[in-house]
Order: structure tokens, then C-alpha cells, then sequence
């Protein structure tokens, strides 16, 4: 018996079947923007059917030029485009799969100046303003989705899912927020309906009753003036009507001012929602958002939230996700850590997507770790990610691997990073690795620091060198007063900290540090006000543990090196902890008073912070005292991760670095 059986039983469509309910979501990788790139697709998706997955949704096709998300974005409205398209379907349907196109239409999110919407109303996060359409270009828009619908059934697929939510074009006639409309296609909720309804349709009755139609519905939109709740049912139970087959939960618009996304976000944290729309309809329905484990996926299904599970990025960390679910091998599941750092934040960069845990997700035929023809015996020194990455990809091409380590865990930063109230999920990567060293042979030698003689006696044929960085000292007076402590001290060892803390450096390591002390236990919705259905409520958080100065010594705003998708969210929650966020400081020195600072060249302003500690978090120096001696005497050595780069700690280069030099070795 399976753990998992309401989540690997199949479900009946009645013209189709899926042969179990995990839906890959949509997720766009940057392969679907130019022709060249077809046959990565094909070998992305056609990896992840053999791996298992129900039903996969590409990333968006526009269905017209001015739909299109940015001047060269992905579209599918032409013959000979469809036809291209079938190297795509082709493989999947060869691996067993199903795949279904979504048609997204961006709106007033194209950047680019032909842009259309509803309204001409900019939306915050692009420079263009849009243009508002006339009756007649509102009907256009309507005929270039059935038009793109057709086509993805003459190119092979197995249906379409139409977005209607996000914010994108849809969702931008159905919102109050952004449809001032006085005509047919706007004003009453019916009106600014009809759209959507049109759409559905029109494409059903173009493509016949044997297609998959997913409609992505904005069950939540987590902006004013978005559309009620009752609004939402009424649009189910009329797009139903209009004849989709399947009804996929969308949250949140890309201007919201709620995290729906990130590592913070608790698990299935919106399936409630789904919840709680699924008895208006009788077609099944499909729930999302921060669902990355089978066990948490079969609990959501098996109490009723919903009929189906989307993951996206779920599948870009393991493509053989529900495969291992169905075998009983959680424990070796690359879970999703909802870090964004390769996937939105490349695509939002205009850059092909990947995964920080997973460098080759879109790179399946580029970045191949093939068996080696010829074993050698290769030493591993750090198992941080960097480390970890290597030893497993080497171990599992078949190379002799031995891992050291110094400390009496593997993990290293991400050891430290699971730490931090919201990045708990960065566990599920030590644990991840940890299963993998096992299955590849690795052997692991912990609380061991192996030095160059030993490396060079024992005659590996080469070395990678992963060890990683130790916390920089600045040269401040008073560094050693006993009230500073760096920032592994204070996340790794519990030291105590006072009431008041100054935290010196507010690089990721900073921010992080800096929630870490103000962390209160909170319940997320309160803290974000979010209350029931999805509806925005004041938000409510409890006082902060501590009083935090967050300072860096560059001018400007303080985060602009975190992540595009994370960032402003980090940024929020520390303006809701009522850090004081200081920039343009020089550090004077740390004494008995505190620590005594003043502000730009002219070192003007002097202040003194009356804290109790001083939490340095100042950047790092990479370790790599062992390749001068190995290099001399005649060892192949290459560096990794922090050692070869430290500067601000970047796990994505790091494990993409393990894991390219394995493919090399």
C-alpha cells in the first residue's frame, strides 16, 4: 500500500484520465522564448514525465504580440510555431505524460510600450502605462486566445490552461483595482466577468469537448479593490459553465503586498482557500502555493481542500518527485526551499530560470553528470554546499569520493541558515544531501581537519578544495570588547544577547541575523494580515524580541542586494520589527557606552548606541590555506564555493560550482 494513495490515485476527466493528481504549475524557464531552445524544453519537460507527474503546464505563451511579457517573449500564434511545439509534446507523450500550454496574456505586466489593458492604469511594478482598449480590441484579444488555444491542439497538447489570475490580463478586467470600465466589459461584477466567461467559451467550443481547459482563477488577489469573495464563486460556477474542465487555485497578484512564494510562507498555507470555493463547483479543483513534500500534499487532498496539487518549483529541484513519493523515498527528495534565487529571480532578471538546489533544472541537455569512464580517487574537503555538491555528483558519476569536514555536521552556511525563523526548509537540503552521500558511497569524515601532508600521502588524484569562509573582523577599535560577537557565535552556538543589539553589516547575513533577533512567535496571517478566504486585514505583529540597529557602511537604502522576489519582504518584515535601519556609517569604536558611530565623509552626526551587543556581520574571508601546498606539490586542486569566492555567500554559485566541476572530473 502506498503512503500516498489519495495523491498517486488516478483521476477520471471522462475524456481523459490523469494518472494521479500532481500537477507541474506553470513555470517559466526562459527556454520558451526562442525556437533554438526548443529541444531544452522538451528534453526539461520530458524528464520530469518520466519522473512521474500527472499533468505539466509550461510557462506562459502569449497569444498575441502586445500579450507578450516582454518584445521577445514567448508567443504561440502562428502554424509554424505550433508545429515546433511538437518536439515538445512528443517527448512527453512519449515518457507517458500529459502537458497542457498556458495562454497568458500579461497586460498592463508587458514590458514593453504596446501594452494593453482593461484600463490605462500603470501598474507599480512597470515604467509603461498601458493602453485601454476599445469594445472592438477587447474582442480581438478574446479571438487571439481561442486562436492560441487551437493552436496548442494542433501542436500536440493536451489541453491549455487559460491565466486568469496573478494580476495578469484577465484578472485585470476583473478587478475593480484596475477595470474602470462604463461599457459591456466592465461596471457591474457581470460585466467585468464577461471576459473571462468569453474566453473559456469560445475556446471550449473551438477545440471540441476532448480537451483539457484549466482556468486559473484568482482566488486571493491580496490588493485593494480586488474582487470579493463572492465575486470569485460567482466566476467559478460561470467559467464552469463556459466549460473548463479544471479549476487551478491562483494567489496573490505580483504587485501584492503579502509573500505568497517565499521560504517564510508556511506550508500549504493558502490551501483553505481552495477549501472553501471547491463545493460551488462540481469540476475538479486544483490548490498551490508552497506544497513542496508528498506528506503534505496527501494531508491537503486527503481532508478535502481539493482534488488536485500544483507545484512548479518543486519540480525544478527533483523531476523525479513523485516517482520517489511513490516508491517510498521521501528521504530522497531535493525538496523546494522557496528560495527564488534561480528560477523567479532570473526570470524577473529577463534570465533563463534553474534551481539553487538543482543547478541542472533547464539545462538537462548542457549539464550532464554521465558515468565516468575512468574512476578516480577524489578528496572533498568541506561539506558545506559547495562541498556537498561535489562529492555527491562525483560519487554518483562513480568517482572514489572522500568527504572531510571539521565541524561534527555537514551543512555548513546552510547549517547556520536553517537557523533563521522562515528559512527552516533549508534543513530539507542537509537532509537531502545527507541521504545522497549515503546512496553514492560517499565516505563521510566528520569533526576531521585534514591537512595537505595527509591529502598528498594518501595520493588522491585530485582534490576539491570547499572550505569554505570565516567571518571577517573589521578593524574597528573595541572589536574585542566582550559585548561584540560575530554572527556564527549568536546563530550556530546561542550565545546570550542583550535587550539592545547593534548589528554591523546588512548584507543577507545581516538581515537575516537581525529577524533572528527579533523574532517573536507570530502567527504568519497576523503578521501579514491576511484573515479569512484571502481577504487583507490590519496586520498584527507581536513586539519584537529586541531592540536592533541594522547598519552598513555603504549609502543607500539598505537590502538592495537581496533577492528581486525576497527582498522586499525581508525589508517589510524588519520595518514591522521596528529595526532601525542606518547607512553611510563609519564605526568609531565599541566600548562600555556602546558602539560609537557618525555618518558619511565628512563623519558628521556622531551618535552613540547605548547596546548591550554588538553582532558583527561584516562580510567573510574565504579558507584556502591548503592549495598553495597542495599545488606545490603537484596535486590537482580546484576551488569551490566561498573558498574560491567569499564576498557576499552565495549558495546558488556555490552549489552550481560543485556540481560543474563533478561533470568535469
Amino acid at each position: 500500500m502506498s503512503e500516498y494513495p489519495t495523491l498517486l490515485s488516478p483521476l477520471d476527466l471522462g475524456f481523459t484520465t490523469l494518472r494521479n493528481r500532481v500537477v507541474m504549475g506553470s513555470m517559466h524557464t526562459g527556454l520558451e522564448d526562442r525556437a533554438k531552445d526548443i529541444p531544452k524544453l522538451a528534453a526539461y519537460f520530458a524528464e520530469r514525465a518520466r519522473g512521474g507527474v500527472g499533468l505539466m503546464v509550461t510557462g506562459g505563451f502569449a497569444p498575441n504580440r502586445v500579450g507578450r511579457l516582454s518584445p521577445f517573449a514567448s508567443k504561440l500564434t502562428t502554424a509554424a510555431e505550433a508545429v515546433r511545439h511538437r518536439e515538445v509534446t512528443g517527448a512527453v507523450h512519449e515518457a507517458g505524460g500529459k502537458i497542457a500550454l498556458q495562454v497568458l496574456h500579461a497586460g498592463r505586466y508587458a514590458y514593453h510600450p504596446f501594452s494593453v489593458s482593461a484600463s490605462a492604469i500603470k501598474a507599480p511594478i512597470n515604467p509603461f502605462t498601458p493602453r485601454a482598449l476599445s469594445d472592438r480590441g477587447v474582442r480581438a484579444q478574446v479571438d487571439a486566445f481561442v486562436r492560441c488555444t487551437v493552436l496548442a491542439r494542433e501542436a500536440g497538447y493536451d489541453g491549455v490552461e487559460i491565466m486568469g489570475s496573478e494580476g495578469y490580463f484577465i484578472n485585470q478586467f476583473l478587478a475593480p483595482r484596475t477595470n474602470k470600465r462604463s461599457d459591456r466589459w466592465g461596471g457591474s461584477p457581470e460585466n467585468r466577468r464577461r471576459l473571462a466567461v468569453e474566453v473559456v467559451r469560445r475556446a471550449r467550443a473551438a477545440v471540441g469537448p476532448d480537451f483539457i481547459i484549466v482556468y486559473r482563477l484568482s482566488m486571493a488577489e491580496f490588493v485593494p479593490e480586488g474582487q470579493t469573495w463572492e465575486e470569485v464563486v460567482a466566476l467559478g460556477r460561470e467559467v464552469e459553465a463556459a466549460g473548463a474542465t479544471i479549476i487551478n487555485t491562483g494567489i496573490g497578484w505580483h504587485e501584492a503586498r503579502v509573500p505568497t512564494i517565499v521560504t517564510s510562507v508556511p506550508r500549504a498555507a493558502f490551501t483553505s482557500i481552495t477549501a472553501a470555493f471547491k463545493p460551488h463547483v462540481s469540476i475538479p479543483v486544483v490548490t498551490s502555493n508552497r506544497i513542496n513534500m508528498p506528506q503534505v500534499a496527501e494531508e491537503v487532498l486527503a481532508r478535502g481542500d481539493a482534488d488536485l496539487v500544483s507545484m512548479a518549483r518543486p519540480f525544478l529541484a527533483d523531476p523525479e518527485w513523485v516517482r520517489k513519493a511513490a516508491e517510498g523515498r521521501d528521504d530522497e527528495i531535493n525538496t523546494c526551499i522557496a528560495c527564488n534565487q534561480a528560477c523567479l529571480d532570473h526570470v524577473f532578471a529577463n534570465r533563463k530560470a534553474s534551481c539553487m538546489v538543482n543547478p541542472r533544472a533547464a539545462r538537462e541537455t548542457v549539464l550532464v553528470l554521465s558515468p565516468t569512464r575512468r574512476a578516480k580517487r577524489v578528496a572533498v574537503v568541506g561539506a558545506g554546499p559547495a562541498g556537498l555538491s561535489a562529492a555527491v555528483a562525483l560519487g554518483g558519476r562513480g568517482h572514489d569520493v572522500d568527504l572531510f569536514e571539521a565541524a561534527a555536521e555537514v551543512g555548513g552556511q546552510f547549517d547556520i541558515a536553517r537557523r533563521i525563523p522562515g528559512k527552516e526548509e533549508f534543513a530539507e537540503t542537509i537532509r537531502y544531501y545527507t541521504r545522497q552521500l549515503e546512496l553514492t558511497g560517499v565516505k563521510v569524515h566528520l569533526s576531521t581537519r585534514v591537512d595537505a601532508q595527509r591529502l598528498v600521502g594518501d595520493g588522491y588524484d585530485e582534490v576539491v578544495l570547499a572550505t569554505g569562509v570565516a567571518p571577517r573582523v573589521p578593524a574597528i577599535p573595541g572589536i574585542d570588547h566582550p559585548s561584540v560577537l560575530s554572527y556564527v557565535d549568536v546563530v550556530r552556538h546561542g550565545r546570550p544577547v542583550g535587550a539592545r543589539v547593534a548589528v554591523i553589516g546588512a548584507g543577507g547575513i545581516g538581515v537575516d541575523v537581525s529577524e533572528f533577533l527579533t523574532h517573536t512567535d507570530t502567527p504568519w496571517a497576523a503578521e501579514w494580515g491576511v484573515g479569512e478566504s484571502g481577504s487583507l486585514v490590519e496586520a498584527t505583529p507581536a513586539a519584537p524580541a529586541r531592540q536592533v540597529y541594522l547598519l552598513q557602511r555603504k549609502a543607500g537604502r539598505i537590502g538592495v542586494s537581496l533577492g528581486k522576489t525576497t527582498g522586499w519582504v525581508h525589508r517589510a518584515a524588519l520595518k514591522a520589527k521596528g529595526v532601525e535601519q542606518l547607512s553611510g556609517v563609519n564605526y568609531e569604536r565599541i566600548d562600555d557606552d556602546g558602539l560609537h558611530i557618525t555618518f558619511g565623509k565628512d563623519r558628521g552626526g556622531a551618535r552613540t548606541l547605548a547596546v548591550d551587543t554588538v553582532v558583527v556581520c561584516a562580510g567573510q574571508e574565504p579558507v584556502r590555506d591548503l592549495a598553495e601546498a597542495l599545488r606545490a606539490a603537484g596535486t590537482t586542486t580546484h576551488l569551490i564555493g566561498g573558498a574560491d569566492h567569499a564576498g557576499e555567500l552565495d549558495a546558488k554559485r556555490a552549489i552550481d560550482q560543485g556540481t560543474r566541476l563533478a561533470a568535469t572530473i
